[in-house]
């Protein structure tokens, strides 16, 4: 019984032209010409058509497995990792995932092509975008920051919803610093760049959206002393980046920062995927991934920038960063020299600049840690826990060990009713 054999359309044309050759309707010469071969070439063709006919026309390939075809073991393997191990990954990630931490070295493309043959595609889908122009990148390191917050459920339900806050380099497309906490918030913000501060240096700017922490709502009126003074009313965090003389740029559209919009959706792949190999379930968890893989990060996705001097500048010498990275809050003081802020109430001790400070104007500065410093004029005032008010001390205290009594109706035959009342002379 003959194999059948399939010729491509190609090689059927090679047939038919050999065929015009052995009938004599084409010379060898033309013939070349129409086969884009050299007549050296044709000769070897023919001398194989006519000993074994089309069969010698297919490449002598065919059918046969390549050389560098990857084992069907190794295949079953990178399968079994993807949808055990490495599920959720997207395929540059798991097959740097398979070099570093299960040794099989495959390129991106073989890793891609095991997968789609099994029917398992990229959990990270790119939809089309409008066309937009891009924005060439700031020259220098530490000369702008874009910054966000990125509210995900980065343990998929393992455990609390959590917010990652962090910024990224526009120069270098590094990560100075991000970390997990509960909600997007000032102090989140505060800590977030008091990090970078003391690590890296002061950023030149900062972009960000404009979310309240940032900006005053448009509705929101400025006090009566900020009108007489014509300041602009400022947020906490508005205000620390003006005494830290970093520019305040707000973005007016996610589009405006993209860079930082990027890295979220990065990071909610990657990310994601690295949180739940570890198995974290909890904060602690969360940012102790993220520390290590911050790193990582940087290393593989960084750029150079087009100059090489820093922009970051260097903090002064006897830089205090609990003086600037904390909430600041006027108060006025009363006339026993007790400042009250909410159900705390601090006693002003006598300094050797006054004896007494009574009416004075200062600040209360709620540090990030939550302790309290009153400053007066640039300087910190003495203090100490005061005494409640009478008021306060007059309420009643709960202590919950008294038994409350219970009353009940007497009933209609009681003898304190009716007839039956009792009178005791």
């Amino acid at each position: 019984m003959r194999e059948k054999l399939t010729l491509n359309q190609k090689e059927q044309n090679r047939v038919i032209v050999l065929n015009q050759i052995e009938k004599g309707q084409l010379s060898v010469g033309k013939a070349a010409t129409l086969l884009e071969l050299s007549e050296r070439q044709l000769w070897r063709v023919l001398a194989g058509y006519r000993s074994d006919g089309p069969a010698a026309i297919a490449h002598g390939n065919r059918g046969r497995k390549p050389a560098n075809a990857l084992p069907a073991e190794l295949r079953e393997k990178v399968l079994l990792l993807t949808s055990n191990k490495y599920t959720g990954f997207n395929h540059t990630h798991f097959t740097e995932k398979l070099a570093e931490c299960e040794e099989i070295y495959l390129s991106r493309s073989s890793v891609r092509q095991i997968l789609l043959e099994a029917g398992i595609r990229s959990p990270r889908t790119r939809k089309p975008s409008r066309h937009r122009s891009r924005r060439e990148r700031y020259p220098r390191e530490g000369m702008l920051l874009q910054t966000d917050g990125s509210s995900h459920d980065w343990l998929e339900g393992r455990g609390p919803k959590l917010c990652l806050i962090g910024a990224i380099d526009d120069a270098t497309n590094t990560v100075p610093h991000a970390f997990f906490q509960e909600q997007e918030d000032t102090r989140g913000y505060m800590l977030m760049l008091q990090e970078i501060v003391l690590s890296k240096g002061i950023p030149l700017a900062l972009y960000h959206d404009r979310h309240s922490i940032f900006d005053l709502s448009a509705d929101k009126l400025p006090s009566l002393e900020e009108q007489l003074s014509g300041k602009k009313p400022l947020t906490q965090f508005g205000r620390l980046l003006k005494e830290l003389d970093i520019t305040s740029i707000s973005a007016h559209s996610p589009q405006a920062k993209g860079r930082i919009e990027r890295l979220w959706g990065t990071f909610q792949d990657r990310l994601v995927s690295e949180l739940r190999l570890a198995g974290a379930r909890t904060l602690e968890d969360a940012n102790r991934v993220l520390a290590l893989f911050l790193p990582e990060y940087n290393r593989k996705f960084a750029v150079t920038a087009r100059e090489t001097e820093i922009s970051y500048r260097e903090v002064a010498a006897g830089f205090k960063a609990n003086e600037y990275f904390c909430f600041k809050h006027p108060r006025t003081v009363g006339a026993d020299n007790v400042v009250r802020f909410g159900d705390v109430r601090l006693q002003v001790l006598s300094t050797e600049d006054r004896l007494s400070y009574t009416r004075c104007k200062v600040e209360v500065y709620e540090r990030l840690d939550g302790s309290l410093a009153i400053y007066y004029a640039g300087k910190r005032l003495p203090t100490q826990p005061a005494p409640l008010e009478p008021a306060k001390l007059r309420e009643p205290v709960a202590t919950g060990s008294l038994k409350s009594r219970h009353y009940t109706r007497p009933s209609a035959d009681h003898p304190w009713r009716g007839k039956f009342r009792v009178y005791i002379a």
